[in-house]
């Protein structure tokens, strides 16, 4: 079985935002597409376009329907691996295909030692790992490490592309192990929490809750009023008058 290093000082990881994720499948869609290519063989798919497609994907977004009547709400909730410092998936590895990087907290698996048991799925208690059908062995979130190390990139796509593709924002990179990153900080001040803080695997990755719904203004609304309050001054009294002139 393979051990886990030293917790490290370093702990890069990402922060998501349940409260602005709208299920857009951006981040799903654009993981597959680096990863293809990326740090590992090819993601592949099996009957892609048939009856019972099947394939490899390192993030997933799921929506869940919560609360009832006027507090209904969809909650879409992604998920990949979580980075855990204390991670099951490490030490129940026969091969030490699966291992923990000692400089950054990074989980990975090494394909050309990976055996496909699939003892780490059944140990991951998050469901963040995947056979490959083609390749027979592992997948995994890299979060991007042949990404965010490259030089050659710019600055602003040094991030997991699952973080540069997200259109609302709602998806956040860093360091949290720093008390003072950008991550941690937005991580004190919004609530953030572990996913299943009950299975002691001390995830990196950290989800903010959703805030609580504004109450609704139940006051009935009147267009006529609105506009008499409406009464325009300077240039738009001009053109107000004038269009009543050609009118």
């Amino acid at each position: 079985m393979t051990s886990l290093p030293e917790p490290s000082a370093i702990k890069l990881g990402l922060v998501i935002d349940l409260d602005i994720c709208v299920g857009c499948q951006a981040c799903v869609v654009n993981c597959k597409e680096w990863n293809t290519s990326g740090y590992g063989a090819s993601l592949s798919d099996s009957d892609a376009y048939g009856a019972k497609p099947s394939g490899a994907w390192l993030n997933r977004v799921h929506a869940f329907e919560a609360g009832t009547g006027a507090d209904a709400k969809v909650v879409h909730f992604p998920k990949s691996c979580l980075h855990c410092e204390d991670a099951p998936c490490v030490t129940v590895c026969p091969t030490g295909a699966s291992f923990k990087r000692s400089e950054d907290g990074i989980v990975l698996v090494n394909e050309d030692w990976c055996i496909g048991c699939g003892l780490c799925a059944w140990s991951c208690p998050y469901g963040a790992r995947e056979m490959d059908p083609a390749e027979g062995v592992m997948k995994k979130c890299t979060l991007c490490v042949d990404r965010i190390y490259n030089e050659n990139l710019p600055s602003e796509d040094q991030v997991p592309a699952c973080v540069r593709t997200c259109p609302t924002n709602a998806r956040h990179y860093g360091d949290l192990g720093d008390p003072n990153s950008e991550v941690s900080l937005l991580v004190a001040a919004r609530g953030g929490v572990d996913l299943m803080p009950e299975q002691n695997t001390k995830p990196v990755n950290k989800y903010l809750p959703p805030r609580p719904r504004r109450a609704a203004n139940d006051t009935p609304m009147s267009l006529l009023a609105m506009a008499d309050e409406a009464t325009p001054s300077g240039f738009w009294k001009w053109v107000d008058s004038t269009l009543e002139k050609l009118g």
